[in-house]
């Protein structure tokens, strides 16, 4: 083989990995009514100055790039990490994940909960799921899963 063609066959091999790589969240919208006066925190759309997205585990980063890439639009954090003292304040359990950088709640604007739950049922890197009747989010962490569960683990309404 000529060494012109290996040269083009292994650049067109790296620029296919490297395109497999990039998230699809790179592409999901931010704007419209839904996002309007809300900033971004680390990248991530937050519902107020008191929500944390700084420390988020990259597994929860992944897990957050899934949902917004599977549904075309950034989601908006409305609880991210937590202290110990803020996580009492929120009513967290003792021993939550959001004191540990691996749990969010989160809506994304014109996305129907239903569906946000629906997708977590069926992606893996969910591993626990709180559905909180009456609000607007839902929670996802990403524990791992108990032996011999294929569907995360559920609370609060799910």
């Amino acid at each position: 083989m000529p060494h012109f063609l290996r040269s083009v066959l292994a650049i067109s091999a790296v620029v296919t990995t490297l395109a497999a790589c990039v998230p699809m969240a790179m592409f999901a919208n931010g704007s419209g009514s839904g996002y309007s006066g809300l900033k971004a925190d680390w990248g991530t759309y937050v519902a107020s100055r008191e929500v944390n997205a700084l420390c988020l585990s990259p597994q929860l980063r992944f897990l957050i790039w899934e949902f917004e890439g599977h549904f075309g639009k950034k989601v908006v954090m409305q609880s991210g990490y937590r202290d110990n003292h803020h996580n009492a304040a929120a009513g967290g359990a003792d021993n939550s994940y959001h004191t540990k950088c691996m749990a969010a709640d989160f809506y994304i604007p014109g996305v129907d909960k239903s569906r946000l739950i629906e997708f977590a049922m069926r992606t893996s890197a969910v591993g626990g799921l709180g559905c909180y009747p009456g609000r607007s989010f839902i929670h996802v962490d990403v524990r791992d899963r108990p032996r011999g569960y294929n569907r995360p683990v559920t609370f609060s309404g799910c």
